[in-house]
């Protein structure tokens, strides 16, 4: 990135308010290395490295896109999940929007099997085969794929546990961090100054209580994956 197209992106992040930290009460130890200073008792970013955050994690996005790795984005507070939803349907992308899932990947394969029994539900609408079964039968499993939907539609389109994560808010999503964490798996996520960001791989320091601060950022990142993914090459089968 030229230092011309650099100073651009700290004035639109500027503009969409990034650099609004948290209160110099609520400010983490590990954060403070990110605040340029505190002005009404408010951390200010610094809006360089910021910048420079966003552009490292965006070069490992890319390389993990390019060897087909897998993803999943994590976002359920008011100013990312209905962007994520939004987006990663859009592109096929696993998410989370609602709420993360006990055990999602430590017991993934039988998380699975619920997402394996909503599509099975679905054929048997798509198919017709639910018309041959009575009313409250009818209604049933009308019922259940409503409440499978709710839990594990953004997770369908995943096969395997997530080579890695994107997450917002990582105290808000603090369970998603310490699983995510338990498996090696990378971490990209915004952390906004009341959290540490030395425990994330790749952290984006800024403010992520702003929905168009958000919005800006995940879609900078994730259109990288978008842009940027191929199909990882089938593997062979071993000669006898």
């Amino acid at each position: 990135m030229t230092k011309q197209s650099s100073t651009k992106k700290v004035e639109v992040l500027f503009e969409l308010g990034a650099h609004l930290g948290h209160t110099k009460g609520r400010l983490h130890p590990k954060a403070r290395k990110n605040v340029y200073t505190i002005m009404n008792k408010t951390s200010i970013i610094d809006l360089t490295k910021t910048v420079d955050q966003i552009e490292k994690a965006k070069k490992y996005i890319t390389e993990s896109a390019k060897n087909g790795k897998s993803i999943l984005v994590v976002g359920t507070k008011k100013t990312a999940c209905l962007f994520v939803k939004k987006f990663c349907s859009t592109h096929s992308i696993p998410y989370i929007s609602s709420k993360w899932l006990p055990g999602l990947l430590t017991n993934f394969k039988m998380i699975m099997k619920n997402v394996q029994k909503l599509k099975n539900l679905r054929e048997q609408i798509k198919t017709g085969e639910i018309q041959s079964l009575v009313k409250h039968e009818r209604t049933k499993i009308s019922k259940e794929i409503t409440k499978l939907e709710r839990l594990y539609s953004g997770i369908e389109l995943l096969n395997d546990r997530p080579h890695f994560v994107v997450i917002v808010d990582v105290r808000k999503e603090k369970n998603a961090v310490k699983e995510t964490q338990e498996f090696h798996i990378p971490i990209v996520a915004i952390v906004d100054t009341n959290a540490d960001p030395d425990t994330i791989d790749y952290p984006v320091v800024a403010n992520d209580d702003d929905t168009e601060v958000v919005e800006y950022i995940m879609k900078d990142l994730l259109d990288e994956y978008v842009n940027n993914y191929k199909e990882p090459e089938p593997t062979k089968p071993t000669a006898v």
